[in-house]
């Protein structure tokens, strides 16, 4: 097995290489909330650098819940089209193509003016920066319902549009994350309590989405290796859940770690196992791989191919990569060339952990918006500069949301 053999997952259908794009946030919609054409040109040179896998950024499947301005949204059929050309970019030179279904729960700005919707009434406490955030609504059994029907909706309109796989994240503090922890749910009925109830909202939501869709259509689950918060999910609770996704049809699990109030994910709270490694989390799959049935994916500040047919060589079965291809979306091609490529961005070392994560997602982003315009990235970027440009953007695309859904509102009374 190498970094360029094939992949057949459980549904039958064939990954031809190990690199998975793994999932970046663009927040390039267009002013309907359908992917733009900036995004649909992005994803064609993700394409063109041969990555086996593509999975694309958050897709909400509620409008009302976004995890910031400018997503794309996809609830019913109405502009399909732009989907379908998306993922006929996504899959132009033979990758597969996912799309990543999420709802964020708690992790949704409070600029977007939305309620806001979690297992139970925890607020995000992020320091100086929490009030950015609202107190969310304990959900009751019906919002339950709502979601797990929503997330079976966007898959089924998913396929139609032609992904050949969704990916549910259940991982990142998202909503399903949430449910996972037993910090911020700490409800006392079916969805609380014991990890099996904690995990229901994930299980019933695959359970829903399998259902909604054919045979052959993959199926994956973003979840945390650990939380990185005392008293949070932990290795021993992602061991379990793998065991009970096994029965359900999930093709792949991606594992990660972290959220907004541990970014482990961009490398800032990482376990001590794991500091010396580019692979953050590899140690953990290591172990979780032990009970696994479906194939396992390990992402987090992979950049060196020899870093990546590490993990391979360890029994995992695909090397998810962000960051390095913002920066050289044709790395997969370059690596099978032969050639040492190891992009990396301009290093932050703030002591504000929140605000370093939020500079880094914003040189990420920076990197994407000038691969979306055609130009060569600039991963010298001044982290500053970055987190400033991103503000910028993300204040006009507050407005832009906003009265995006005034108009939907506007319009169902009328």
């Amino acid at each position: 097995m190498s970094l360029f053999s094939p992949l057949t997952l459980p549904s039958g259908s064939v990954i031809p290489n190990r690199i998975a794009k793994a999932a970046m946030e663009e927040n390039m919609a267009d002013d309907n909330h359908a992917p733009s054409a900036a995004l649909i040109r992005l994803y064609r040179s993700w394409a063109e650098g041969e990555a086996g896998l593509i999975i694309t950024g958050n897709v909400m499947i509620d409008a009302r819940a976004m995890t910031g301005p400018g997503g794309v949204v996809l609830e019913n059929d109405r502009h399909l089209d732009r989907f379908k050309a998306w993922s006929d970019a996504a899959r132009s030179h033979g990758a597969q193509a996912w799309m990543q279904i999420n709802h964020p729960g708690r992790q949704m700005p409070a600029a977007l003016g939305q309620e806001t919707l979690a297992p139970s009434a925890v607020a995000l406490d992020l320091g100086a920066q929490s009030k950015r955030f609202g107190v969310p609504r304990e959900m009751t059994a019906a919002d339950i319902a709502d979601v797990e029907h929503r997330y079976a909706a966007t898959a089924a309109l998913a396929e139609r549009a032609g992904f050949t796989g969704v990916q549910i994240h259940a991982a990142h503090g998202y909503l399903i994350s949430q449910f996972l922890s037993p910090l911020s749910n700490r409800r006392q009925d079916r969805w609380g309590g014991s990890l099996e109830n904690r995990a229901r909202l994930l299980l019933d939501t695959v359970r829903r989405v399998r259902a909604a869709v054919s045979p052959g259509f993959a199926i994956a689950v973003k979840l945390n290796s650990a939380d990185f918060q005392r008293g949070g999910f932990s290795p021993e609770d992602a061991r379990h859940v793998i065991e009970m996704l096994a029965p359900l049809g999930v093709d792949l699990v991606e594992l990660s770690g972290g959220s907004y109030e541990a970014p482990a994910m961009m490398g800032a709270a990482r376990d001590e196992r794991t500091l010396a490694r580019e692979a953050y989390f590899l140690d953990f799959a290591r172990d979780i791989a032990a009970v696994a049935t479906m194939p396992l994916m390990v992402t987090g500040g992979i950049r060196r191919r020899a870093v990546a047919d590490q993990v391979i060589d360890s029994g995992i079965a695909m090397a998810g990569i962000a960051t390095a291809l913002a920066i050289e979306p044709d790395l997969p091609r370059r690596w099978r060339q032969g050639q040492a490529s190891a992009p990396q961005l301009k290093p932050i070392h703030w002591k504000d952990k929140v605000l370093a994560t939020a500079a880094h997602m914003a040189a990420v982003k920076y990197q994407l918006t000038r691969l979306s315009r055609q130009r060569r990235p600039a991963p010298g970027v001044s982290p500053v500069w970055a987190l400033v440009v991103s503000q910028a953007g993300a204040q006009r695309r507050t407005c832009r949301y906003r009265r995006w859904m005034q108009a939907r509102a506007d319009s169902a009374r009328a």
